[in-house]
Order: C-alpha cells, then structure tokens, then sequence
C-alpha cells in the first residue's frame, strides 16, 4: 500500500482573464480634456449652461481622478504645462476665465460656476485649493490681463470662502515677488476680497491661517518697510490694507518689546535701566498701560496689583498730574473690561497711592470730574470710603499748618 499523499493538480499555463478591480486604469488625460474642451465649446459663453454642463458631466467623467486639468481648463482654456504655457498640441477651448471680460462683475459669475461646481462635488474642494495655490505660482508666465482676472476671482473664493488664506502663500515665492508681480496681484485681490466683504472679515481670514504677519513678503527684501508697503497699497487705493498692515507690526514690537522686559525683569535689571529701553517706545502713561494690557506680561494690572515691586516702574512715568489722570483712567477701562477685576479697582488705586505713584490730588481729581462713563456707579462707589478718608486727612494736615503758623 502507497502511504505517500498524492500531490495536488496545479494549474498551469497561462492567465487570459483578470477582475476589472484589478486592472490600474491609464492615466489618460488627454482624452477627459477633450471631453471637456467639446462640452464647453458647445455651451459657449453661457455660464448658466457651463455649470449645468460639468453638473451632469461629473457623473460621467472621472474628476476625482482628472481634477487639475478640468480647473486647468475652467481657467487657462487647456491642460497648463510647468511655468504656465497650454501645450499647443492638444485640444484648447476659447471659452475660459483667460478669454472672458476683465471686470469684476464676470468674474463674480465665474466664481458661482466655481462654487456650484464644487458644492456639487465635494471631493473637489482641496484639488481646487491647490490649483489655486499653483496658478499663483505661475504668475509670471500668464499676461497682465490674465493674471487680474485670475486676482479678482481669487478674491472673490476668498470672500466667499471657497478657499482658504492659506493659498496667498504662494504669493511669497521669490519667483513671483521680484519685478513687483505679486504686489500688483494683490491690490487686484485685496480690492475685490474687501469690495465683498470689509477688512476686519479679511484681517479674521488673514490671522486664522497666520498670514496676518506676512504680508510684507509680497516685496523684495530692500522694500520690505511698513512705509513702502503703506505708500503702494494707499496710492493703489487700499488705505485700510496699509492701515491694517501697521497695526500688525505695533502690535509685533509691543510682542518684542514685553518680551524683553520679561527678561529683564527675570534678571532683576534696575528700573532706570528698564525705564531706558522703554522711553525710544512710549510717550506716556497711557503707552505703557496698553503695553501692560497683556494678562501673561509683568508689568501687567495683575502683575502690580499682585507684587509692589513693579510700581516704581509706572511712577517712573506719573512725573505729571495728568499722566496721573491717565493711568487712573486706563486702570478703570481695564477693570471693567475685565469683568473679574472690577472688585479689585479700589485696592489697586490704594496700592499705587502707597507706592507714591498716584498722588492724593490725582485721585480727588478723578473722583470728581475726570472718571469716565465705563463703570462709574461701580467704582466711585468703590472709592467713596478711601476719597473720604483722603478728604479728612488733607483737611487734618490743613489744620495742623495753620496752628504751626
């Protein structure tokens, strides 16, 4: 008896049939282009019918797949080669975002082809982000009227939020910067971003994505100046872009400059040397009040309120009477902006009142006449007890000078 196990028939030979989920489609371009190309040129300049067209055609066609030459078409009228030329070669339309009308108003009914387009198809909202992204990039190879065109869709989407801040980015490649391309891209974009909307919407859209900063990258290195960006934007008629630009650097050297008196302080530097580096900054009390805004900076209300040492700091800058008026009123704005705080008002005035930073005449002063409206029930009745006692005790000194004389 053959204990041995017999093999198993195998098949051999060779494999004619195979599962369509195995078989890797050709990446084919050039014939989802010409599908495309023969849509738009039968739809012409209607772009009620254009975005009816790529509605329907979506199920048909795979954009999922060939979603940079279907916006290579939307935009530039074929498939965009690297630097920006369209390949002669291969089929173009004449009915694209290049050939149309340089006005705004076409290129807001661009934008809703855009939008319906994407709505439609979800999955094809970052493709088109980082279309954008590589249009920009491309600047320098499309022509003028092209790339305004291009600059007012753009912030059109941006208004519209299609696509994110995050695309200008591309604005700050050395490539396009030099020769002033991507300056005069953004007035264009700016000005139609701003048209529909206003500037705190875009300055919001700027900070989300940390562009806020940036923006004097769209100049060479040797222009990069607030003056040089606040000039070229405000001649172009964007004075709130300029104006909103100098904020942002204020707002940068107030940042630096807390920084470095943390560190001094951290070291135990002497006030006079702090005083030194804060004089080339500030003009007066209200300055550094609103250098001291900041919860997490030293000189901080919480910072004085909690350790005296800080004290000597603000006294350095009440030489006057009426930096003294200042400070006290800058003191009730921030408690009562800061709701937590609008108890501790009268310990704070009584604090900086015994560290010989706010003087006696300054706090009858305000007490009487130079309080302002922002919580003013709140804290005259905080300080009436300590304005009584201050009352007597000049009353009291009044009395022992006159039985000295």
């Amino acid at each position: 008896m053959n204990n041995q196990k017999q093999q198993k028939p195998t098949l051999t030979g060779q494999r004619f049939k195979t599962r369509k989920r195995d078989e890797k489609e050709r990446f084919d371009p050039t014939q989802f282009q010409e599908s495309i190309v023969q849509g738009l040129n039968q739809t012409g300049s209607d772009l009620e019918a254009v975005a009816k067209f790529l509605d329907a055609s979506g199920a048909k066609l795979d954009y999922r797949r060939y979603a940079e030459t279907l916006f290579d078409i939307l935009v530039a009228g074929g498939m965009l080669a690297p630097g920006g030329s369209i390949s002669d070669d291969l089929t173009r339309t004449e009915f694209c975002l290049f050939t149309a009308q340089e006005d705004l108003e076409t290129m807001q009914a661009y934008a809703q082809v855009f939008n319906k387009l994407i709505r439609r198809y979800k999955y094809l909202e970052k493709g088109f982000e980082e279309e954008i992204k590589k249009l920009l990039l491309f600047l320098k190879g499309f022509t003028e009227s092209e790339r305004n065109k291009l600059a007012m869709l753009t912030g059109i989407l941006l208004a519209n939020g299609n696509i994110s801040a995050a695309v200008i980015g591309s604005l700050f490649n050395e490539n396009v910067v030099k020769e002033g391309v991507s300056a005069a891209f953004a007035v264009k974009l700016f000005k139609s971003w701003i048209y529909e909307r206003d500037i705190n919407a875009v300055a919001v859209a700027l900070r989300k994505v940390s562009m806020d900063n940036r923006l004097m990258e769209l100049f060479p290195a040797n222009k990069r100046s607030c003056e040089h960006f606040s000039k070229y934007f405000t001649d172009a008629g964007l004075k709130e872009l300029s104006d909103f630009a100098r904020n942002q650097e204020a707002i940068g050297s107030r940042k630096e400059l807390q920084k470095e008196l943390q560190e001094m302080m951290a070291r135990g530097d002497n006030f006079k040397d702090v005083r030194l580096i804060l004089i080339p900054w500030v003009q007066n009390i209200g300055t550094v009040t609103h250098l001291c805004s900041s919860a997490d900076c030293p000189l901080s209300f919480e910072g004085v309120f909690i350790d005296r040492q800080y004290s000597p700091l603000l006294k350095a800058f009440t030489s006057q009477g009426a930096s003294e008026i200042i400070l006290l009123v800058k003191i009730q704005e921030y408690c009562y902006d800061n709701i937590h705080f609008m108890k501790a008002f009268q310990k704070i005035v009584v604090l900086l009142y015994k560290a010989d930073v706010l003087s006696e005449e300054a706090i009858l002063k305000w007490y009487a006449e130079a309080h302002v409206a922002k919580g003013k029930s709140v804290f005259l009745e905080q300080m009436k007890k300590f304005v009584e006692w201050l009352k007597n005790a000049e009353e009291e000194s009044e009395s022992e000078d006159e039985e000295e004389n």
